[in-house]
């Protein structure tokens, strides 16, 4: 309805809910923290029931872990077979470059000698210098030969040395069965030569093309080492047996010995001993050069090439080619005149 139908002697407030005594009094009571609250400084309200609320007793929260239903397996030490292999795998990498270290050392080494005496220059057999043979090969080891295969090479050199020796205890054997028995001069006079005609050629036809071939890797010299070897170790096998007339102080021939004197026949027991063991030692460097041959890669196509090669690298042959070459063609332009 319209204003103008109200009451103008009526009380203007009747109507207003806030001019409620109830609702005025609720409002004016506070809490005196409310009314003194100001937003822009730093103090916190303390109002009654957020206060209660903090002087509750607190309980100690601690996160939710749930318990392991097993308990972990306990540490042990990983055996020593269980390991990884990398220490081993170390080791080996050390043992390569330490002979790669020292196969530079000895190319340094090489360069060096060179350097300073002008080039190679033949140093065996060591004679003096006012012997009137100089020497013919030029021997050093440690310079030519590669670090892997120096030991077997030193060993091969000891072995040639052994086998000169065996023929001058040979030499000394024959000469005391000569002196008991004056039949054996053919024995002591073979003996002679053998010490005369194999020690050089023991070490020009089978030491020397095996140090070559260890130094060059060449297959063709691995096989003449091969054929040479196996020859001398049928010599050193018939050395051992030891036949009369052959001029070889052996098992048969110490025994023959024996029964004119005892002690020219163990002089010669031992000599038989020393070729018997010349005779297993060529067998087991025999097998164990073969064995290190196969692992350089050499083969018998290797050393056809390496042969025809040389062959025909040769100056001698070339000459005689040319010439024989020349000899044909003047003789094919005669018949054509």
């Amino acid at each position: 309805m319209s204003d103008f139908d109200s009451n103008p002697f009526a009380d203007p407030d009747i109507s207003n809910p806030f001019q409620d005594p109830s609702v005025r009094q609720a409002t004016q009571v506070l809490p005196p923290a409310l009314e003194e609250y100001n937003p822009f400084t730093d103090a916190k309200p303390t109002v009654a029931g957020m206060a209660a609320r903090t002087a509750a007793p607190t309980i100690n929260a601690q996160p939710a872990i749930m318990k392991p239903t097993e308990e972990p397996p306990a540490y042990s030490q990983p055996r020593a077979q269980e390991q990884p292999q990398a220490p081993a795998e170390l080791l080996r990498r050390q043992e390569e470059l330490e002979k790669k270290v020292a196969e530079l050392d000895r190319r340094e080494r090489e360069m060096q000698s060179l350097g300073a005496s002008g080039g190679r220059k033949n140093n065996w057999p060591p004679v003096p210098e006012k012997f009137p043979v100089g020497p013919c090969f030029y021997h050093d080891i440690t310079v030519d030969i590669p670090v892997e295969f120096q030991k077997t090479v030193k060993i091969m050199y000891y072995l040639w040395m052994f086998h000169a020796g065996t023929l001058v205890a040979n030499l000394v054997g024959c000469l005391a069965w000569f002196c008991v028995d004056s039949g054996r001069g053919v024995d002591f006079g073979l003996s002679i030569l053998w010490l005369i005609l194999f020690t050089p050629c023991s070490f020009v036809c089978w030491y020397r093309p095996l140090y070559g071939a260890f130094r060059s890797d060449s297959s063709f010299r691995f096989f003449v080492f091969f054929f040479v070897y196996i020859c001398q170790f049928g010599v050193y096998v018939v050395q051992s047996i030891g036949i009369s007339g052959w001029g070889a102080s052996g098992w048969i021939s110490a025994l023959t010995c024996m029964n004119r004197s005892i002690a020219v026949g163990i002089i010669m027991i031992l000599v038989a001993a020393l070729f018997t063991s010349l005779s297993v030692m060529s067998l087991i460097m025999f097998k164990k050069v073969h064995g290190m041959y196969r692992t350089t890669g050499a083969s018998f196509e290797k050393a056809q090439a390496e042969f025809a090669t040389g062959v025909m690298s040769n100056k001698t042959v070339q000459t005689a080619t040319a010439t024989a070459a020349t000899r044909a063609a003047q003789g094919a332009f005669k018949e054509q005149i």
